[in-house]
């Protein structure tokens, strides 16, 4: 081969190598909530930063305990702002790294159609055997569920016929297989394509404390490119269109 024809192939390799040679790994811990976000926004940082995402989803409160006993995660995105708050307090996530990536919305919602009325009535008139909830003790979005039914004055009327799920995702499941007719779950796992299936009401913001979704860089994450790069990769405006499409605030 000339000496003309190998410069564009040999610059490609050192390209290709530099590349990389930056490129970086990072394992995030997600709350369950944001799942459907998240594998859209990790597509999107791997295809613009090179980098490679390793995202596990559930309860911020059992990420909180893995993480205290040693959990490789070197990003956490929670379902709320203490619980990030607390890791950088106990030097377990770095200190100015945390932010909010955004703020929940609470909906309470029946996979069948007619079930839940537009102001949420269902909940004062019955009429259900099972009433679906994320553990309040480990997510946001359970314990939105619980002081928006105290607020309304139906909670002790209603709490024998809760179930609980592990997390918001094991809510929704026992919703949408019909083992509860309603229940309470994040806005962004019902929301398809600026449409909701069955039935809804959007639960008032008046009725539950706010649920900030603080981002936070582990103490394992700490001085990695990958860990640094998704915490900017989160703050763009690419990153927040999507967030957005899902029903989520940004603050």
């Amino acid at each position: 081969m000339k000496a003309s024809h190998l410069l564009p192939v040999l610059l490609a390799s050192l390209i290709c190598a530099a590349v990389g040679a930056h490129a970086d790994e990072v394992s995030v811990a997600v709350a369950a909530n944001f799942t459907a976000p998240m594998k859209q926004i990790a597509a999107d940082f791997e295809k613009d930063t090179g980098h490679k995402l390793v995202a596990s989803y559930g309860a911020t409160g059992k990420f909180y305990a893995q993480i205290k006993n040693g959990a490789p995660f070197e990003v956490l995105l929670s379902a709320d702002d203490e619980t990030p708050t607390k890791l950088v307090k106990e030097n377990a996530a770095v200190a100015g790294s945390q932010f909010t990536y955004a703020i929940g919305t609470l909906v309470l919602w029946s996979a069948k159609q007619a079930i839940v009325d537009s102001q949420g009535q269902v909940l004062k008139n019955g009429g259900f055997d099972h009433l679906a909830l994320a553990n309040p003790k480990l997510a946001p979005y359970g314990l939105a569920a619980v002081q928006a039914m105290q607020a309304l004055g139906v909670y002790e009327s209603l709490s024998p016929k809760i179930v609980m799920g592990e997390n918001i995702s094991q809510t929704h499941q026992f919703i949408s297989t019909g083992n509860a007719l309603l229940g309470f779950v994040a806005l962004s796992q019902v929301l398809v394509d600026g449409k909701i299936e069955g039935s809804h009401w959007v639960v008032p913001a008046k009725l539950y404390s706010p649920i900030r979704q603080d981002a936070v860089i582990l103490d394992k994450g700490k001085g990695k490119p990958a860990a640094e790069a998704l915490i900017k990769y989160l703050k763009s405006d690419k990153a927040k269109a999507v967030i957005k499409t899902f029903g989520y605030a940004l603050s």
